[in-house]
């Protein structure tokens, strides 16, 4: 792809209210630089996802602007809004090997002004680590929650909580985790009802689908 071929979408947030997001793994550091700087002229903060430490050195090289949200394997050209109100959304992960998922749905929130709150390493495994966060779930709106393995934490979340629950299915685990297709399967077959659940790794797409909801809510009120 070069960049003449990338045809950004500049009015995304006047008709959804979202950043666009752009995918950087499969792009080299000058096609990313080109679109960050064409996304600044136009007067739009810029997020950038899935891009490794090599190629975000050598994206900074070009663009000494960009930001690196290191822990997120992401990127971002431009001022992050302020958070508007109280922490509305809480991002649980399974595990610490899922932080990276957790963390990109975080920044995706934050550059929409959304605050959240992390939990991570709340997994099933050591179900009593869940049920101590409990309480502080409570206030939340929505929760967003990260999980490899099987996958079993967004479903016992749901029959715990009243609140939307969006499952992100991780690709951590052994052999048959099958690249996170073993917990997307168990997310998918879930019996807890309502469990929203979006595609492997998807932490950005997990947090457009709860901004989504905090807007149907939003304009309720």
């Amino acid at each position: 792809m070069t960049f003449q071929e990338a045809r950004l979408d500049l009015t995304r947030r006047h008709r959804l209210g979202m950043v666009e997001a752009v995918w950087g793994e499969h792009k080299s550091a000058d096609q990313i630089v080109a679109i960050l700087r064409s996304m600044q002229s136009a007067g739009e903060l810029a997020l950038v996802t899935r891009v490794d430490a090599i190629k975000s050195a050598a994206v900074v090289n070009l663009c000494p602007a960009v930001q690196v949200h290191e822990q997120a394997a992401c990127l971002t050209l431009g001022e992050i809004p302020a958070t508007r109100q109280a922490t509305q959304v809480a991002v649980l992960s399974g595990g610490t090997s899922d932080r990276r998922v957790a963390e990109e749905a975080s920044l995706a929130l934050s550059v929409h002004g959304v605050a959240s709150k992390s939990f991570l390493d709340v997994g099933v495994a050591g179900l009593h680590r869940l049920l101590d966060v409990l309480p502080e779930l409570t206030s939340m709106s929505v929760l967003i929650t990260c999980a490899g393995m099987e996958g079993a934490l967004p479903t016992v979340l749901a029959g715990l909580v009243p609140q939307p629950v969006i499952g992100v299915p991780v690709s951590v685990g052994y052999g048959v985790s099958a690249g996170g297709r073993a917990a997307l399967d168990g997310m998918l077959a879930s019996c807890a009802p309502g469990l929203s659940v979006v595609n492997i790794d998807n932490g950005y797409g997990a947090a457009m689908a709860a901004l989504r909801i905090l807007k149907g809510v939003a304009s309720q009120d």
